[in-house]
Formats: structure tokens, sequence, C-alpha cells
């Protein structure tokens, strides 16, 4: 990969035209083809792997299964849930036709009018209603309950306006589809997953998020209450990161899925969905980096050490390579990802400005004067300093080193969030916040659909959350000055 550093947009200057471009620089991804999706290459798919790894894991360790759904659902499903369709309408992919065939009039090749799919087919959005008519079949009795399943798959969603990770038209994720005989199961079973979501945010991506209950006209399409996690990037835009949906008795009454209770009556079982989707790797990017690339937390590092030798001539390579082995060996024992980079087609600076561009948490350079001295030159990436140590008892260094370095990324952006909350009393401090500051803004708020989309319409910010530690306090709506028992989180976001 040709590292090309100095063409890199800077962060000041337009941050979207930045993490386009370092996207792309970094060997994350790039666009495909075909309008609005993506490629990931190899080293944006290794850090999903390492995400999807972890939650995988966590799912597992709160009891869920995973399972698989097809891609393709029924029209009719849709029609079921009259929310859920008309939250998903204008976003479907839809499937009329099974064949292809060559133009009698020598035109290419065309769709075969006879090949017309008797129920079109919708490309999987979102799995609520195939996985409800699957449910149907399994439930009958409460000792079928509850049903904890996960699925690792990839949604369309027909997006007009595309940015790499953060939105397109195809994008990989995992969906939790629940059925619980009792409200208050189902209820419990949406607020632990959203937890789930805040640990990994925060103790593996190193970013802060704020989890609250969306506004009723943010919810999910379907849902009678959406949990979500906010996340602030270095622009001052929020990015929601993730959702855990209460879905009621919405798709079990849709698609009649009941079960006899102990009692022997028949009742309709509740309902959640949870989902994280390859737009976190969007979040990673936008709230860690900087000008010189990509930071990445250690946690989620496909290489967390890269080493490069400085030599002259080819034994000097050999003697070195082999001792950067041993210490590669020492670390890789202790569970770290190393990289030895013994290219000998190009210079040290160029790896070095390639390792800082992909975020590597530490590297090590190895020179002769540091074989004579039983020295490293160890780089951080987080902070970009360099120190000479001891090649002695290096690896329990960098083992304690890359703990600091993920708690100081978290620590950073947990520090910038808290500066970018500010609260907002009147309308002309609420619009002066957004315009030149930008974050979240606690401002109170009517309660009413109503004055949410005049909000919007005038700034286009949005109700980010209404935060769960949430504090009643007596004001006045920033907009319409009607009462108010609560200040909610605005902002523009992604």
């Amino acid at each position: 990969m040709a590292v090309e550093l100095k063409d890199l947009t800077k962060v000041e200057e337009n941050y979207s035209k930045w993490y386009n471009e370092l996207v792309v620089k970094a060997g994350l991804a790039e666009n495909s083809a075909v309008r609005g999706c993506m490629v990931i290459k190899p080293y944006g798919y290794a850090i999903w792997e390492k995400m999807q790894r972890v939650l995988d894991d966590m799912f597992k360790a709160t009891g869920h299964e995973n399972a698989y759904f097809p891609l393709f659902i029924p029209k009719s499903f849709f029609s079921r849930e009259a929310s859920h369709v008309e939250g998903f309408a204008k976003e479907c992919a839809v499937v009329t036709h099974y064949r292809l065939m060559n133009s009698p009039e020598g035109e290419g090749v065309v769709v075969d009018p006879s090949a017309k799919l008797e129920e079109e087919l919708i490309v999987r959005p979102t799995s609520e209603t195939i996985i409800w008519n699957t449910y149907k079949n399994w439930i009958t009795s409460y000792r079928d309950l509850p049903i904890l399943c996960n699925q690792w798959a990839n949604v369309v969603r027909w997006e007009m306006r595309t940015r790499l990770f953060l939105r397109t038209a195809e994008f990989l994720w995992q969906e939790g589809h629940t059925a619980h005989a009792t409200r208050e199961e189902a209820i419990e079973e949406a607020e632990r997953m959203i937890r789930v979501y805040q640990d990994f945010a925060q103790n593996y991506m190193g970013v802060p998020v704020i989890v609250g209950h969306k506004s009723p006209n943010e919810r999910f399409a379907g849902a009678e209450d959406t949990l979500t996690i906010e996340a602030l990037m270095q622009d001052g835009k929020a990015l929601q990161s993730g959702t855990s949906h209460f879905l009621g008795q919405n798709f079990a009454k849709a698609f009649d899925v009941t079960y006899a209770t102990k009692e022997g009556t028949q009742e309709y079982v509740w309902a959640t969905s949870w989902g994280v989707s390859t737009r976190l790797m969007g979040a990673l990017i936008m709230a860690h980096s900087d000008n010189n690339g990509l930071v990445l937390p250690p946690k989620l590092a496909p290489i967390q050490v890269a080493m490069v030798p400085i030599y002259k001539g080819e034994e000097q390579l050999a003697q070195m390579k082999q001792r950067l082995d041993e210490i590669a060996a020492e670390l890789r024992a202790k569970g770290i990802s190393v990289k030895v980079d013994a290219r000998d087609n190009v210079r040290s600076g160029f790896k070095f400005a390639e390792y800082e561009l992909k975020g590597v948490p530490v590297r090590l350079a190895l020179g002769p004067r540091d074989m004579q001295n039983g020295t490293i030159e160890l780089a951080r990436r987080d902070t970009l300093t360099k120190e000479v140590v001891s090649q002695e008892g290096i690896a329990e260094r960098i083992v304690a080193l890359l703990d600091e370095i993920q708690a100081n990324i978290y620590k950073k952006a947990l520090d910038f969030r808290n500066s970018m909350i500010t609260k907002a009393d009147t309308w002309e401090e609420f619009v002066d916040i957004l315009d030149n500051k930008g974050g979240f803004v606690e401002a109170h708020w009517d309660g009413t659909v109503e004055t949410e989309v005049a909000i919007k319409e005038a700034t286009k910010a949005t109700i980010r959350c209404i935060p769960l530690d949430v504090k009643e306090e007596e004001g006045k709506c920033i907009y319409s000055g009607k009462p108010s028992k609560f200040r909610v989180l605005f902002a523009r976001s992604y």
C-alpha cells in the first residue's frame, strides 16, 4: 500500500473529507462497483472480526445462541405490522423475477418476463417478520420460552446518500431476536443488551456512550420502546452506535404467536430485538483518529505491536530479525498480536508512516546500536512519543503499556465528550451552541412530536435520547415554552 500521508486532508480543514480519505488510505474499505455498497478490505475486516468475536462471546455469556434466517422475506410479511412496514418501505430492495435471458432485439441480457415471482421478495432490511413467522412453529408452551437467538448477517437498506461504514446500502451486523413469557422479562432483556453494548463500546472501543430511551418519534418501527447508546464524534456530531428494542406483543400478534401458560390459558409472546453494525467501525475511526491516521484501541487492533529492523546489509538484517522474532514469540505467548516487518523493498521511515497511518498501538525499532546495548526504541501511537528502553522485560512492559494506552484513549474521548455537553435554557442559546460549538445540548422539551419535528426542521438537531439517569427538573421547553419535567439530549448527528 502506498502511504500518502502528506495528501491526507487535515481534521480541522474538512472533517468529512478527512474521514473518507482515511478509510481508504488506511486500507479499511473502498467503494465498490455497486452504487452505495462497499468492499471491506482485509485490514478493515480484521477489526470487524475482533469486534464480532468479543461481542459474540458477550452474547453467549448472557445465554444467547446463534442462528441464521433467510435473506429473502415475502412481501406480505411486511404488511402485517403497520408501523414496521411504514418505517422501512422507502428503503426496501424488491426481487420481482428469478431469471435473465438474451434480448430478442439483441440488446443484451434482460429480465425474462415469464419468470415473474408469484410473490415478490424483500431483500432483508431487518428480520423481525421472517423470524416471528418462524417462531410461530417453535413456540407452543411456556416451556419453549425464552428463545434467545442472535444472527450475524448482512442487510440491505436502499440509502440515497452513502458514506463508507456509516451509511451504506448493504452492511454487516448482528441482530438479536428474543421471545419471552412476560412483559417484565422482555423489558429486562432489552435493558441487559443495551448494557452489553455500553460495556463493549467503552471497554473495548474506548468510546464513551450515553444510554437512554429514544423519543417516540425516533423509535424503531414497530417498537414500544427503543434504548440507545449515543456516542460523540470529534466534529461534535452524535452517532447512534447501538439499539435495543422492547417490541411488546406487536410482532407476536401480527404473526399469531401464542403460548400455553402454566394455567392452560393462551397468551401472546413478548419480544425484543437489538443490534449493532459495521457503523461501529465509523465510530471507532471518528472518535479517536488524527491527522497522522488511525488511532486504534489495543483491544481491537489487528496488529498490536509492529517491529521494524533498521539495518545495513543482509547479515545485519538476519541478526536483527532473529532477535525480533525472539521478542515476538514472548509477546505472542502473552496473547499479543505482533508483526515483524523485515521487508527489504521499502525504507524503515516508510514502515513507520504506514503503521502510524494504520493506528498500530505500539511500534518497536531495532538498530545496530540497540543490538550492542541491549535496547530497543518504543513508540506509542496514542501520544506519538518515543523512548529507548531495555530489551530485558520488554514483553511485560508492553503488556502493561497496552492497558495504559487503552485507558488513555478512553479518557481522552471521555474528557472531550464531557466538555461537549452544554445546557441551554433559551432558543437563542440552543441555536448558538449547535452552530458554534456542537456536541450534546441538554434542553427542556415539552414531550410532543410536533415540537420535536419543528426543532429538527429549524436546526437539523434531533433528540438523541432521554438519558436513563435523567433527573427531574421543572422547566420550560426551549421551543414552545410549555412546561417540562426534565432535560433531554439534542445533537446534530450522522
